[in-house]
């Protein structure tokens, strides 16, 4: 499938936990004040990329932990990286991590066929959710960028239906 990507970086030790492959998605339409990353805001910008070239990378490098959606906003483009979470998730031994600037709770209560969240959502392992804010930012926090962001469990909060954050020992044990 065809994603328009920012960039990708073949291994990460700042885009989650362990060593990761990070996927940087173009476009996104939050426009934080501050922003890591505001290259990736428009939509044109960018190039296109296949889920399975890119998929074909992961795979040369057996020292990964995991693979990081990050951006931009991944959750625009949720069907191709569903694809590639799925792939991942296929070979066995790697977790998948998402970057949103929208709450899990936006996420679930604005799910349809034709955005793709929940297909996102249930591909991936963990998400950092929330909008950075400038007046919140810390550099104290893990893989965070501002006190509002939490930490996910995706697969927890989706049984419980409500967000579970991890606490600081438990990202650690990813």
């Amino acid at each position: 499938m065809e994603l328009r990507i920012a960039g990708l970086v073949n291994e990460s030790i700042v885009d989650g936990p362990g060593l990761r492959y990070a996927v940087f998605t173009q476009g996104c339409p939050h426009g934080c004040e501050g922003c890591h990353n505001p290259q990736t805001h428009s939509f044109e910008g960018g190039s296109l990329a296949d889920t399975d070239d890119i998929f074909k990378d992961i795979l040369k490098d057996p020292l990964l932990d995991g693979v990081t959606f990050s951006g931009g906003e991944p959750f625009c483009q949720c069907a191709p990286l569903a694809d590639l979470a799925r792939k991942i998730h296929s070979k066995g031994g790697m977790n998948v991590i998402s970057y949103t600037g929208y709450t899990f709770e936006y996420l679930i209560s604005h799910a349809d066929e034709k955005n793709g969240f929940m297909q996102l959502l249930e591909n991936c392992d963990y998400i950092i959710d929330g909008r950075f804010e400038l007046d919140k930012r810390s550099l104290e926090l893990k893989f965070r960028g501002s006190g509002n962001q939490r930490f996910i469990d995706v697969k927890r909060s989706l049984e419980s239906k409500k967000a579970v954050a991890l606490t600081d020992e438990e990202i650690d044990r990813i």
